[in-house]
């Protein structure tokens, strides 16, 4: 009788766990607008490893078509902001990916007609900023700025705690150097001191 108790502990247990993981990455449903034009985001959550995520103009002038692409990861969060300021809004989708850390999908509306994407580059291209990286990003958006800030490591791989520095990078959205692409171009870059 015990034995038999304790494997429907164990299961019991076994099921919560999944279920409770299940319910980290509910699917994600949400409307985004300034005034009367935006974006519905729209995304099953369903793996890790890869998701659809479906994006619908909202207010544009031909009601453009839905955009359906696979992403990496789940979907977090998105914003709304006129990043490029031009006078219509932009979309940021932020996504967790099976690592853990985060990233960035962002598209630029062209005069609410179209859609152009906005390029967030690889922080490993970058000697500077990227000394003592390793993940853990976060991102947000303060007045048309993305702020990305990410724990400082010591250049010794073997040391696997942060220092108690904390980088930000400050970017703006800029014309890329291709036509009907943007890119996000870091403006301002520092550390700060973080408590421990």
């Amino acid at each position: 009788m015990h034995q038999n108790m304790s494997k429907y502990l164990f299961f019991g247990f076994l099921i919560l766990t999944t279920v409770a993981n299940r319910q980290k990455f509910l699917k994600y449903d949400s409307t985004l607008k300034i005034g009367k034009v935006g974006y519905r985001v729209f995304c099953m959550n369903r793996s890790v490893e890869k998701n659809a995520i479906s994006i619908r103009p909202i207010g544009f002038k031909s009601e453009g078509r839905d955009i359906t692409l696979d992403l990496k990861g789940k979907v977090a969060a998105s914003e709304i902001e006129d990043l490029n300021n031009d006078g219509f809004p932009d979309l940021v989708v932020y996504v967790t990916e099976k690592s853990g850390n985060a990233n960035l999908f962002s598209i630029a509306s062209k005069e609410n007609e179209t859609i152009e994407p906005i390029i967030l580059p690889d922080i490993t291209n970058d000697m500077q900023m990227s000394k003592g990286y390793r993940g853990g990003d976060e991102y947000k958006l303060v007045e048309g700025i993305l702020f990305r800030k990410f724990p400082v490591y010591e250049s010794d791989t073997t040391i696997k705690t942060p220092t108690n520095k904390i980088r930000q990078i400050l970017y703006r959205v800029v014309r890329g150097e291709q036509p009907g692409i943007w890119k996000y171009k870091p403006f301002k870059n520092f550390d700060l001191s973080s408590e421990k």
